[in-house]
């Protein structure tokens, strides 16, 4: 199939080493952001928190986080252009949908009119909320929505990456909660330029289950 999304789904992969000389020019930062923040969700809840780790100091700080496991990741830290730390608030309240619902407002999305009745889908949010007030199941699922626009996003652009469930999300919230205040983060995003020689997955084919062992068509 000859199609620009199926050959920019064919280009990505996941890198295993990038090169550190090269960084991602701002203009296409800000594209890449942009599509962050336009990612879906249910209700509309945007339930995250996106911290795009890029200084230094920064970048130290999370290199500190990978002191007791998942060390075959540390290396990213340093050479890719960044990583970004992908955050979902556990405890999603009223309050929260209520900045969504005003928002909304505001973009003449809803009639001001409306707003209460603009929280009647709340519902749904309570029904993925336990009874100690922990919705992580329900918001971690939708910033996973986030992460997949995110990479679909970075192969358009021809910008490599490596999606990291391999961090310590214990010492990744406690060196970063000022950063993340609220919401917790259990995977991270490294973003950048492979390394031509060093990085083994490029080279590789594409290896998939056919189609029809995983689409059925009723």
């Amino acid at each position: 199939m000859t199609h620009p999304i199926i050959e920019s789904l064919l280009w990505r992969h996941t890198t295993k080493k990038y090169d550190a000389s090269k960084k991602i020019p701002e203009e296409e930062l800000k594209v890449l952001f942009e599509a962050m923040r336009l990612s879906p969700s249910s209700i509309n809840s945007q339930p995250w928190r996106f911290v795009v780790i890029e200084s230094d100091e920064a970048r130290q700080r999370m290199s500190r986080t990978f002191a007791h496991k998942y060390q075959f990741n540390q290396a990213h830290v340093f050479d890719s252009s960044q990583i970004i730390l992908f955050a979902h608030k556990p405890r999603y309240t009223r309050d929260d949908f209520a900045k969504v619902v005003d928002r909304g407002i505001a973009d003449k999305r809803i009639k001001q009119e409306d707003r209460d009745k603009a929280f009647a889908i709340f519902g749904f949010a309570e029904s993925n909320t336990d009874e100690t007030g922990d919705t992580s199941n329900w918001t971690k699922a939708q910033t996973y929505l986030a992460l997949g626009n995110t990479l679909h996003t970075l192969a358009r652009l021809k910008i490599d990456s490596t999606a990291l469930e391999g961090i310590d999300a214990d010492l990744v919230n406690e060196e970063f909660k000022k950063e993340l205040g609220d919401y917790r983060c259990e995977v991270a995003l490294a973003i950048g330029y492979h390394h031509p020689d060093e990085d083994y997955n490029a080279k590789l084919p594409k290896s998939r289950h056919s189609l029809n062992s995983v689409l059925v068509r009723i």
